[in-house]
């Protein structure tokens, strides 16, 4: 199970637990849905936190959808 305490997106300095209530809070669907919000931006400045995860470890912003929607986050 991911830590939500993990940082996810660098750039931005957001954790799991932090992008899972940005997510739940504007019922965010989609990564491009994350992306091209504005009340909580992540995702925008580089795009590790798309693919690969910033430690190549996967853990990324379509990883905490996925948890988000399946209740674990």
């Amino acid at each position: 199970m991911l830590d939500s305490n993990t940082e996810v997106c660098i750039c931005n300095s957001l954790t799991a637990k932090e992008i899972a209530e940005c997510i739940k809070k504007h019922n965010l669907k989609t990564l491009q849905e994350a992306i091209e919000n504005s009340e909580c931006p992540m995702g925008d400045k580089c795009e590790a936190c798309h693919d690969e995860g910033f430690n190549n470890d996967g853990i990324n912003i379509p990883l905490v959808i996925a948890l988000v929607k399946q209740g674990k986050l």
